[in-house]
């Protein structure tokens, strides 16, 4: 399965596993599109989230597992709190 990384005008990223044909599709299906990476592995999802986000809580992989699990096709990745230093 292939997921693509989407970030929004509103500063959310999104991970969708919608398959889309080019980004234009994407920006079509999601307000406040601003740009997209993938379609990746979720290995390579993971490890570009890890090295880009690292401020994500749960951490890029508890995410990625557990949004494989789900029947959602697209999620709202979390982040820690703002003004948390773990």
């Amino acid at each position: 399965m292939n997921l693509h990384v989407i970030y929004t005008r509103d500063n959310r990223i999104l991970l969708s596993r919608k398959q889309y044909v080019s980004w234009q599709e994407i920006q079509e299906d999601i307000e406040d599109y601003m740009a997209s990476l993938g379609p990746w592995l979720p290995e390579q999802t993971i490890e570009y989230l890890q090295e880009e986000h690292p401020g994500l809580s749960p951490d890029a992989a508890e995410q990625v597992c557990a949004f494989l699990s789900m029947s959602e096709t697209t999620i709202t990745l979390r982040f820690k709190p703002s003004g948390t230093d773990d």
